[in-house]
């Protein structure tokens, strides 16, 4: 799992590295988390690289390493098509309506290494390329204020787009995972080795915030709001834009990825499980269990 996890991101690795987290290694917790009877999750579900709830159904999708799926936490989830992709950026902007990038699958031999910017807009069922087919590969993307925002693994870049085909690019980062204010277009927040990272022009440079936590994904849910997780599974929430942060539950396993969805749910996934919680991280159940890696 070590080499897999390194192929997503040198950088992201790196980071982990100074931070001396071993990327296999489990949370040194369980505080607050409760262990349901999910059902056994498909073998195929693993290497989660984002979540996000389709507004069409109000159901948890998750893009990963072998395509994307629907998960109810009622039953093994189901990959959308039978399409094996690897979907290292995966983002919901819509109803039905997803953006993705990352590698094309077993077979799929007319399709570049890198997949670029590629969208749906049947839930996962069909995909089509919209920009930077065969040159970007987004480990990191947002879709908020009619832009993408996507961080490209190889050069590190991040980028901007305001019509999905031309690209503005921007400042160059090493980070895991990036978060754009649900009011303002020009403010981003970056998840650095150092601590969370703020831009307020869009992107060009940033500038650490004093004293924050050093988080492996984020979320911003509402203007004020912002739910992170550390590398080693602690949640922490922010209620003033990302100058104070308090401390939540903690769950098993390495981060992969994290959602929000309304004022108080959040959707956590490690390597072991996907957890939700629906008091803002003061506690978690298994939603989902996943296959050992």
């Amino acid at each position: 799992m070590v080499a897999e996890r390194a192929r997503r991101s040198v950088l992201r690795l790196a980071a982990l590295i100074v931070l001396g987290v071993a990327l296999g290694a489990c949370g040194d917790g369980t505080d607050g988390v409760s262990h349901g009877h999910a059902e056994d999750a498909d073998p195929s579900l693993a290497h989660i690289h984002g979540l996000g709830v389709n507004p069409a159904d109000d159901t948890l999708y998750a893009g990963s390493h072998h395509g994307v799926f629907r998960i109810t936490g009622e039953g093994p989830p189901a990959q959308i098509a039978g399409l094996t992709r690897d979907f290292m950026g995966f983002t919901v902007v819509g109803a039905d309506h997803f953006l993705g990038s990352g590698h094309a699958g077993p077979g799929e031999h007319d399709q570049p290494a890198n997949l670029g910017l590629i969208e749906s807009t049947d839930a996962g069922k069909t995909w089509r390329s919209l920009s930077l087919s065969g040159e970007v590969d987004f480990h990191a993307m947002e879709a908020k204020h009619g832009r993408v925002y996507g961080w490209d693994s190889q050069t590190g870049m991040l980028m901007v787009s305001k019509d999905n085909t031309s690209w503005d690019h921007r400042g160059r980062l090493g980070l895991a995972d990036i978060a754009v204010s649900p009011t303002d277009p020009g403010e981003i927040l970056a998840t650095t080795q150092d601590g969370v990272a703020r831009s307020t022009d869009g992107g060009r440079g940033f500038t650490t915030i004093e004293n924050s936590p050093v988080l492996y994904f984020l979320d911003w849910s509402s203007a004020d709001r912002l739910v992170g997780v550390d590398p080693r599974g602690t949640v922490r929430v922010s209620d003033d834009g990302g100058a104070n942060w308090q401390r939540r539950a903690t769950v098993p396993g390495s981060p992969q990825a994290i959602t929000t969805h309304g004022s108080a749910e959040i959707y956590l996934a490690t390597d072991t499980a996907i957890y939700h919680s629906t008091d803002t991280g003061g506690s978690f159940t298994v939603f989902q269990q996943l296959p050992p890696a």
